[in-house]
């Protein structure tokens, strides 16, 4: 099997805090790392009630300190939101702190909707100088040239891993130009997945950080005792995407029964088809399948549950059936 990682929003769940939740992240890393998954990324996103990863640099920060020899990064950082040598200068003091073990995933959408990009003193055109913004960040990571005036302190030298990430074609192919590990969001937006995969290993060219694609892809699974017990663990993550896409997003709601009607169902039969429900065996045969089908160098997964407890026993279902034969 292909190495495995994880996504986590430090989701805020119904009738608990943001401390409690950023305590579950760090407590579902440290079981990651005992499993062996390879990394731990966290997402910013913004003016969100049920997550409480905003300061995405801080938490990664919690996080390896939590931990002891799992990756720990930003899946990712929206870079439209930041200033790069900001970026670069929290990035460069995390990897001082835990070196070898820090990643840096760069986005290009906002990470929350237009009255918290304006919040954020956000340039409405700061997204049409993405390129543009990386390059310069990816410049903070080199060794200070003589008489160059700007340089990130910590950060000039450091050998930091960058990814782009995205959810359309845009960044698949500046990845490829670029030499830059490439992470598609298809645990939520699965729609151009095969053609942006296909785009990034066409176009790819070699740099000095990367010599040839290697590209990650993102699913979510929820594992139950049974397929019943599963799929009513699942309604959790439909409650909270449905309420995200009708533009009223709360703390991440406990399973209850849902009847949605056919728009509801249609978004999320389209949005989430990659999000794999069942028992142990049944979900990790559909990993194994999708693995195989779509063959992705890495796979990035999400374990959106209301339940710790639940959130546990599907990292340790997968990593019993597919990390350990």
């Amino acid at each position: 099997m292909i190495p495995l990682s994880i996504l986590d929003l430090a989701f805020i769940t119904e009738g608990s805090s943001a401390t409690e939740a950023l305590h579950r992240s760090a407590d579902l890393a440290q079981h990651a790392e005992n499993l062996g998954f390879k990394r731990f990324w966290l997402a910013e996103h913004h003016s969100m009630a049920g997550i409480a990863s905003a300061a995405t640099a801080v938490v990664i920060s919690y996080v390896a300190g939590a931990t002891k020899t799992i990756r720990v990064g930003a899946g990712g950082i929206m870079l439209p939101n930041h200033a790069p040598l900001a970026v670069a200068e929290a990035f460069g003091t995390l990897e001082s702190l835990y070196p070898g073990r820090i990643d840096l995933g760069l986005g290009r959408a906002p990470g929350s909707d237009q009255a918290t990009m304006r919040a954020l003193r956000r340039d409405p055109a700061s997204a049409d100088r993405f390129p543009q913004d990386v390059f310069e960040l990816l410049r903070y990571f080199e060794k200070p040239e003589q008489g160059q005036a700007v340089f990130a302190v910590p950060g000039a030298g450091l050998t930091i891993p960058v990814w782009l990430l995205g959810s359309s074609l845009f960044s698949a192919h500046l990845a490829a130009i670029m030499g830059l590990p490439f992470a598609f969001a298809s645990h939520f937006a699965p729609d151009l997945m095969e053609e942006a995969l296909a785009l990034y290993r066409e176009r790819f060219e070699p740099s000095e950080r990367l010599q040839s694609p290697y590209a990650m892809l993102g699913i979510n699974a929820v594992i139950g005792e049974t397929q019943t017990e599963a799929q009513q663990a699942a309604t959790s993550l439909q409650q909270h995407f449905v309420a995200l896409r009708q533009g009223r997003p709360s703390t991440f709601p406990a399973p209850r029964s849902v009847s949605w009607n056919s728009q509801e169902q249609r978004l999320l039969d389209s949005t989430l088809r990659y999000t794999f429900v069942g028992t142990a065996e049944d979900v990790t045969k559909n990993i194994s399948a999708f693995v195989e089908r779509y063959k992705p160098d890495e796979l990035l997964i999400g374990a959106p549950l209301y339940s710790q407890e639940a959130r546990r026993r599907t990292l340790s279902g997968i990593a019993h059936h597919l990390m350990e034969k």
